[in-house]
């Protein structure tokens, strides 16, 4: 497995996939106002990943489900249940949802595979934490997924 920490959009990652650091799912989408990644992946892929997220119901919290990619250029998207149901992420809940989001994209077949810092945004965890926990979980994962973790940056202009 090869692990890359790169600056940039996840949504302009050259891969098969991409992880959606999403909820349990036990809140319909609808009512939700997605932000940070969930929110660009709804702007660019449209609704039909989130009405397919809809149909497989709630994620254990770690948990991994895939839907396809909407309007996007990937094969799938990866969705993990990286915080709880008061919208806070642990440190299990990283290590969890980046395992078992390889895990998956290893059973789908998938070569390539980009990921936020789980649990850095809504889920209230220090950044530079999560990118340690994300790459010692991922490091020791065996895998033949090329991963590639993004913190996040804005465009410049």
């Amino acid at each position: 497995m090869s692990l890359e920490i790169v600056e940039g959009d996840l949504l302009d990652q050259p891969v098969e996939a991409i992880v959606n650091s999403w909820n349990r799912n036990v809140i319909p989408w609808w009512l939700l106002l997605p932000q940070g990644v969930s929110g660009a992946i709804k702007r660019r892929a449209g609704l039909a990943p989130f009405r397919e997220l809809a149909r497989l119901g709630p994620i254990p919290l770690g948990g991994a489900v895939a839907t396809t990619a909407g309007r996007l250029p990937f094969k799938a998207i990866i969705h993990v249940a990286g915080i709880n149901l008061v919208w806070r992420a642990s440190e299990a809940s990283i290590r969890d949802s980046a395992r078992h989001a390889v895990d998956l994209a290893d059973q789908l077949g998938l070569r390539s595979l980009a990921t936020p810092l789980i649990g850095a945004g809504s889920g209230g965890f220090d950044p530079d934490r999560a990118e340690r926990i994300m790459i010692e979980t991922l490091g020791a994962v065996h895998s033949p997924v090329e991963i590639v973790v993004v913190r996040y940056r804005r465009p410049q202009g």
